[in-house]
């Protein structure tokens, strides 16, 4: 039996299902786990200092490099445990991690490998890393097991009409059917998808409940990537629990293509979609391949919004083909299609991060603005041909910092924004809209 450590140090305010999942995994075999979520709580120190295996969740770009400052401090009060990373933004910067001494590093679907580097370590075989460095194989999942993590109450939570709702994340499905160009998924998954069997699904909410969870949030990268196993989960979590809700992340592409579920999605309780728009520019969106147009989103919003659901644009607004105009037209559409409200904050200063791997590196007019690969940053640095905008980017940011500690309103930071890129305030009225619910977690990356 080994004495096994799993951290997680960002994950969108969220309980991580990245450390829930593998530890029934490990747990099954017998061993001894730790889960810790630095998001909410401390470093077990006692824990890591015993410690056979330390092994961090990296599902995201900010969660990476936050992980590689506790790295130095489980080194420090632990150097003979085996360390390992896994996750979404594990393989794609291998190289980095192993300087650091990292011994396995694993994508994909990790969960397999995680157990296998296990039974590795109890049989005293700690040498070069035999698990693949990413799998997308089908595996048999497990019903997460959430036993010594924080409480739910501890994480983000549902605005809804001024009220506050406890808050349970699961996850339907892994992967993406979509090769979108800057998309961190698809240096893993490459086209692939894999689902989460529904009754691992079913019991995962089921037990979520059972602790308070009021909401929750599918964190599939699609939802609708295979919608009759994401319909048949909602309609057997609504018939279940019919006062639940939940929202769900999903491609304008598919809300289009599907827009016959759309009702089904307002029946079974979802109160918002959140889809990554990226641009209302048809030239960057293609360079994007986001698959949509600027009329397709317009299309959407006049979907949903006939359905009574909200939806939950996400923008990478700051790019190499940002423009002035650009800039103020995005605003301005929020603005006539009633959306400020929608909009988190941050998104209105989002810059694109071009990581190892990326897809975006296909372009030749990327790979001619590109500097070297900075690992500390992990990702490739770029400067727009006109500094302004960067300079525009950077003030945005800050302003947003700055409001959101003061406990700012969209509405709000949005006219600080329109201000900023236009010299002056809006010359229209900006009503905020108390009804349209969101997750109080304001980053996305």
């Amino acid at each position: 039996m080994l004495k096994i450590v799993l951290i997680s140090t960002y994950d969108l305010g969220r309980q991580p299902f990245g450390l829930a999942s593998p530890a029934a995994w490990l747990r099954a075999e017998g061993h001894a786990v730790t889960c810790a979520d630095l998001a909410v709580s401390r470093l077990p120190r006692q824990a890591v200092a015993e410690a056979d295996l330390v092994a961090f969740f990296l599902p995201m770009h900010t969660a990476t490099r936050l992980a590689i400052s506790v790295l130095e401090k489980v080194r420090a009060l632990n150097p003979r445990a085996h360390a390992c990373c896994y996750g979404l933004y594990a393989a794609v910067n291998e190289s980095y991690l192993r300087e650091r001494s990292v011994e396995t590093v694993l994508g994909g679907e990790f969960e397999q490998g995680l157990r296998d580097l296990a039974r590795r370590l109890a049989n005293g075989q700690n040498d070069p890393q035999r698990e693949p460095l990413i799998s997308i194989e089908r595996q048999e999942f497990m019903v997460p097991d959430r036993s010594g993590l924080p409480s739910l109450g501890r994480y983000a939570r549902l605005l809804a009409n001024g009220e506050e709702r406890i808050t349970g994340y699961t996850e339907a499905s892994r992967g993406c059917k979509h090769v979108c160009r800057h998309c961190p998924v698809v240096p893993v998954y490459n086209g692939t998808f894999r689902i989460v069997e529904r009754d691992v699904v079913l019991e995962d909410i089921r037990r979520q409940v059972a602790a308070g969870a009021e909401h929750i949030t599918f964190g599939d990268p699609d939802f609708f990537n295979g919608p009759g196993h994401a319909m048949a989960i909602v309609d057997a979590v609504h018939r279940e629990h019919p006062s639940l809700t939940y929202d769900a992340t999903i491609k304008i592409e598919h809300l289009l293509g599907h827009r016959d579920l759309v009702a089904a999605l307002k029946r079974t309780g979802c109160l918002f979609v959140t889809s990554a728009v990226e641009s209302i520019d048809d030239a960057v969106l293609e360079k994007l391949a986001k698959g949509h147009t600027r009329s397709d989103f317009i299309e959407a919003v006049r979907i949903m919004r006939e359905a009574g659901l909200t939806l939950a644009p996400t923008f990478v607004t700051f790019t190499p083909w940002t423009t002035w105009a650009g800039y103020r037209e995005l605003l301005q559409l929020l603005a006539d299609l009633i959306l400020v409200e929608n909009v988190g904050p941050i998104q209105l200063a989002i810059r694109l991060l071009i990581p190892a791997g990326s897809r975006l590196l296909d372009l030749p007019e990327i790979r001619d603005m590109i500097g070297p690969f900075d690992p500390a940053a992990l990702s490739y640095k770029w400067r727009h041909s006109d500094p302004s905008l960067d300079r525009l980017c950077v003030e945005i940011q800050a302003l947003i910092k700055r409001e959101e500690r003061r406990k700012a309103g969209r509405v709000e930071i949005f006219g600080k924004i329109w201000e900023l890129a236009h010299g002056r305030p809006p010359d229209f009225h900006l009503a905020s809209r108390a009804t349209i619910p969101y997750l109080n977690e304001p980053w996305y990356c």
